[in-house]
């Protein structure tokens, strides 16, 4: 059988910031899930002047030196390359969005979930809307817009968020009143909208993923953080990401005191699967889901977010999920390829 061509969807028509995150998420799953008799690997990068390019590799003189192309002469690229399957690994808005909706226009399948979901869950307050129909606890929140700025009715303590960023950027908690209008502000620099949640009181915080197998949800153990009601009680972008000496974006180092894999034993797991389940169904996902959860004191979940991508990197989440069952990363990857096509 001749290897399937397995297009890797790169970069970021935002930001250089996204497109370093996407590359380095994209470095890490092309390396180690590399297979030559399985796949052919090719990239396609997209910078934030909206161009593409097609280069051999992801370092920065291969990208460089691959010619820029408009996307009309780009789409042609695309037909001409015989793709069987995308693995999209942009997560700016638009490489999440209107991207993944061009494959579909073109008729490629692309592992994940569809450009439509895609937009709505970037839109927090949307989400929050849907799961808690679901029958899915929330936080009381509320939306704050640009155009008139109104001051958040919630009582302090409170989380405010940009409404459409991911990798908690943006997002501070606000405990004295001397400190909201830096946080507001600090939002508004990601978004012209703004979530403002009640802050839950720590007790634990988790993530759940699922996966679909054969039409069947499968949900996979719990990842749990280390916070602390004191020093760290919500997770910060430092917590995600770093910056290294020579400007490159890295992954924040994680160790077993960071975070670990929940016993499935552990009482709490039951009650987050319940509500991931929800969750996956209400949203309408496929392949498969990831959910943060705050657990309170009383060790009731509360929906926190929904993340709905995988860059199928070893350090992605439900890939550290799948390998806790036993499930190499190879294996995981070569199942979403399966789903997709």
């Amino acid at each position: 059988m001749q290897p399937l061509r397995v297009l890797h969807l790169v970069g970021s028509a935002e930001s250089d910031f996204y497109c370093d995150l996407s590359r380095l998420y994209a470095q890490d799953c092309l390396v180690n899930t590399a297979h030559p008799d399985r796949y052919e690997f090719l990239i396609a990068y997209v910078s934030p002047d909206r161009q593409w390019c097609f280069p051999d590799s992801l370092d920065l003189e291969s990208i460089a030196a691959a010619p820029a192309k408009p996307i009309a002469a780009a789409i042609q690229i695309l037909l001409n390359l015989q793709i069987d399957v995308v693995v999209p690994q942009m997560f700016c808005i638009p490489g999440m969005t209107q991207y993944r909706a061009l494959f579909d226009l073109l008729q490629i399948p692309y592992v994940g979930n569809s450009a439509e979901l895609m937009a709505l869950v970037a839109d927090k307050a949307k989400t929050r809307s849907i799961v808690a129909a679901a029958g899915v606890p929330i936080p009381a929140g509320e939306v704050l817009s640009s155009i008139d700025f109104k001051r958040p009715t919630l009582e302090l303590p409170i989380v405010v968020k940009p409404l459409n960023t991911d990798n908690s950027l943006g997002v501070a908690l606000v405990k004295d009143v001397t400190d909201l209008d830096l946080a507001l502000q600090t939002a508004r620099a990601y978004s012209s909208e703004i979530l403002v949640e009640k802050f839950i009181e720590l007790g634990r915080e988790v993530r759940c993923g699922i996966v679909v197998r054969d039409g069947q949800l499968i949900c996979l153990p719990l990842e749990e953080y280390a916070l602390d009601p004191d020093l760290r009680p919500i997770r910060s972008y430092r917590d995600k990401l770093k910056q290294n000496a020579d400007g490159n974006l890295d992954f924040a180092a994680k160790n077993n005191a960071e975070s670990w894999i929940v016993d499935p034993q552990d009482p709490i797991t039951e009650k987050v699967w319940e509500m991931a389940k929800k969750c996956h169904v209400a949203l309408g996902c496929r392949h498969y889901s990831l959910f943060d959860f705050r657990i309170d004191p009383q060790g009731e979940p509360w929906f926190l977010e929904a993340g709905l991508y995988c860059a199928f990197a070893k350090s992605s989440v439900l890939s550290a999920m799948m390998k806790a069952t036993g499930v190499s990363l190879e294996s995981f990857f070569q199942e979403m390829l399966k789903n997709a096509r």
